[in-house]
């Protein structure tokens, strides 16, 4: 087991190119089930979400080639083989699956899925569409069970905007009898993503992106190839590196659009923002300001940035609110950064942040995927050596994190844990 190094002060400059979107990858990888010849996806990110899904792939009987950043499934011999345990529980998205394989197969069993601990996130919005277009659907000891005679098209209502629920009803619906309309769906540039995959392969999706989406099924899909979007989430990421700790980062492969709640709020703070067609410059920013954020489904600021830009946040000067309306739970990188001197105050579903305040390295812990990252940008930012453990979580989303760091002029290793080190985490 390993353990992340950062040795924070230095200053960051250059350029770092932005990867294929995580949270698209792991919707397009179980979309290609669907199809009844090779899909090729291109740009894929190296992170272990996606080997995670490839392995899941071929133990349902997928022809998988992988090398680069390009992945070719042939999902001809593919069977509707159970996937109740095993790789299943080690991520949030294999809830994908019950989509793409009831959509294929007319039927599933996948386990309840794993991931991040961000609270409850619950799938009920899923079942309910899966219900509307003809499934039964069970909870047999940890796993669920959905089966079909056919599907056919409905008109679903989610109660709550949810990405997931509005692509796992659309990986169902694409191959159901007749109509189905999305209502109060998801707007995320993934849902486009996995529209254009699944367009490409045949089907009719209409009105991707805004708040109803229509979806005349068809009885066959075929393969296509698909190049994935960059992953925003990423690229804010990056951004806010360069705010913390740059002294002029140019984040390259990039679509401004999807980032504007995200650059509003650095420019409100004095940070120094250039865009153009697919590329952002941070400069430094002489002094940062405090401020509010509150996160929002899209197109408002991104949960997934909340914890990342707290980090930042301990540098402005004043006291800034973040509320996070998303999930309640996403508040679990706060002891790690008052360890490191930060002033901050969780109240509800806010954390209130007193700055300027210099940050201090220390031994800190990734609960989450995206509190890893906030706790790595604390380290650029802090006098000292900062140790960062749990890295599984960093490495599900951040694809060649060292390297790009170090790209830009960062002192960051990993190295292997000791045994006593080991002991200590697993009787914390």
């Amino acid at each position: 087991m390993e353990k992340l190094m950062i040795a924070g002060g230095y200053p960051l400059k250059g350029t770092v190119r932005i990867s294929g979107a995580k949270n698209s990858a792991v919707a397009l990888i179980p979309a290609t089930i669907l199809a009844e010849s090779p899909v090729t996806i291109e740009g894929l990110p190296d992170i272990s979400d996606v080997q995670i899904l490839k392995d899941l792939l071929e133990e349902i009987g997928g022809t998988v080639e992988f090398s680069e950043n390009d992945m070719t499934v042939d999902p001809s011999s593919m069977i509707s083989m159970p996937l109740p345990n095993g790789k299943v529980k080690k991520l949030r998205a294999s809830y994908y699956l019950m989509g793409a394989m009831l959509g294929r197969f007319k039927k599933a069993v996948i386990g309840l899925p794993g991931g991040c601990h961000l609270g409850p996130r619950p799938i009920d919005q899923h079942i309910k569409g899966f219900e509307a277009l003809g499934a039964r659907v069970t909870n047999e000891q940890g796993a669920i069970y959905l089966r079909a005679d056919e599907l056919r098209g409905a008109r679903i209502y989610l109660d709550v905007v949810s990405v997931g629920a509005t692509i796992n009803i659309m990986l169902a619906a694409v191959r159901a009898k007749g109509r189905t309309i999305i209502e109060n769906a998801a707007k995320e540039p993934e849902i486009i993503d996995v529209a254009t995959l699944l367009t490409n392969m045949g089907a009719k999706i209409k009105g991707a992106g805004t708040d109803v989406i229509r979806i005349d099924g068809v009885d066959n899909l075929h393969g296509c190839q698909h190049t994935i979007i960059p992953d925003r989430i990423e690229a804010g990421t990056y951004m806010i590196v360069g705010a913390a700790a740059g002294e002029g980062v140019l984040i390259d492969n990039v679509i401004p659009h999807h980032l504007e709640s995200l650059i509003a709020k650095l420019r409100e703070m004095g940070v120094q923002i250039e865009t153009n067609d697919d590329q952002v410059f941070v400069g430094p920013a002489e002094k940062m300001k405090a401020v509010d954020i509150k996160t929002l489904v899209y197109p408002g600021f991104p949960t997934d940035l909340q914890q990342p830009l707290t980090s930042l946040l301990t540098g402005a000067e004043g006291t800034s609110m973040v509320t996070d309306t998303i999930y309640s739970a996403r508040f679990k990188h706060i002891d790690e950064l008052r360890r490191m001197n930060a002033n901050i105050k969780v109240e509800g579903r806010s954390a209130i942040i007193n700055g300027p305040v210099q940050l201090q390295g220390a031994k800190v812990k990734a609960s989450d995927l995206r509190a890893g990252a906030a706790l790595v940008i604390a380290g650029l930012m802090a006098e000292g050596v900062t140790e960062v453990t749990g890295l599984e979580h960093i490495d599900r989303g951040y694809s060649h994190l060292v390297e790009k760091l170090n790209g830009l002029g960062a002192t960051i290793w990993r190295e292997e844990m000791s045994k006593e080190e080991m002991e200590q985490m697993k009787n914390a």
